[in-house]
């Protein structure tokens, strides 16, 4: 009987059993994998934190504290977040390499590992603004409209100081804001997110997401170096009427020169 029993399973039986001996495997990994990873991402985050705090003992305590508390040649760091910091050091005006008025903006001293390790450091100072994720920053999708918004928040919010086009300007006690063109859109959003020595910040409970991503297309469009001018030198973006009266301003210069030399010419010739 039990070789008639055997004989009589289903040919499918063992795939059956297989099945369910891998979903039963899948199950588990399911359960226990998040938690391992999340324990692996919070390893790494410390490992970064570690490695920061000795960047920062070497190149930012003598100003800004060996806690971040700040001293009388640097502003506090605690809250500034994980933003700020790849903003700042990311375009390298941090470290600056003298006090001034305003951190220039100069090819960066940290590479991209020991960045991350510094912004990684100060966020855990104090809760502040995040680097943000590709997809914030992102332009890819945005239609003319979405664009054409963009420029309408950008002159109602950043044209003040930044010019209609994003070329920059004077500021008071040496200050200026600085050109934008070719600006990454990471560093756009971040320095939008947390502000910037003269420059208020907007975050998102000012300027929703969406509103920085309209801002950084049209930037995009308007003030990077593949960006035809259609109307000759730009004069800083300033528009027609102010090339129109540039080029009248020296016509009429010309003319008034010419004017003086034939009137000179002419009284000399009287005399003679």
């Amino acid at each position: 009987m039990k070789k008639l029993s055997a004989r009589r399973r289903h040919p499918l039986a063992a795939i059956v059993v297989l099945l369910f001996a891998l979903a039963a495997t899948g199950g588990l990994y399911a359960a226990f994998a998040p938690a391992g990873q999340a324990k692996a991402e919070q390893s790494n985050l410390s490992l970064d934190i570690e490695e920061g705090k000795k960047l920062f003992a070497v190149g930012c305590s003598s100003c800004h504290g060996t806690g971040g508390q700040g001293t009388s040649d640097g502003p506090s760091l605690v809250g500034v977040g994980a933003a700020s910091v790849d903003f700042q050091v990311g375009t390298g005006r941090m470290p600056m390499q003298a006090p001034g008025a305003q951190a220039p903006k100069k090819p960066k001293v940290y590479t991209e590992e020991e960045t991350r390790q510094l912004a990684a450091f100060v966020a855990s100072l104090g809760a502040g603004p995040e680097i943000p994720k590709p997809e914030q920053y992102s332009i890819k999708g945005l239609t003319g409209e979405e664009i054409a918004a963009g420029g309408d928040l950008f002159r109602q919010n950043c044209a003040q100081c930044h010019n209609f086009t994003g070329e920059g300007g004077a500021l008071t006690k040496g200050k200026y804001a600085p050109n934008l063109a070719d600006v990454d859109p990471k560093h756009i959003y971040e320095v939008m997110e947390t502000g910037s020595q003269a420059m208020p910040s907007f975050p998102e409970g000012i300027m929703p997401e969406k509103e920085k991503r309209q801002i950084i297309a049209y930037l995009d469009q308007v003030n990077t170096s593949e960006t035809e001018n259609p109307g000759g030198y730009g004069l800083g973006g300033f528009g027609p009427v102010s090339e129109g009266l540039f080029a009248w301003t020296i016509v009429l210069a010309l003319l008034i020169g010419i004017t003086v030399w034939v009137a000179a010419r002419n009284a000399k010739a009287r005399k003679s």
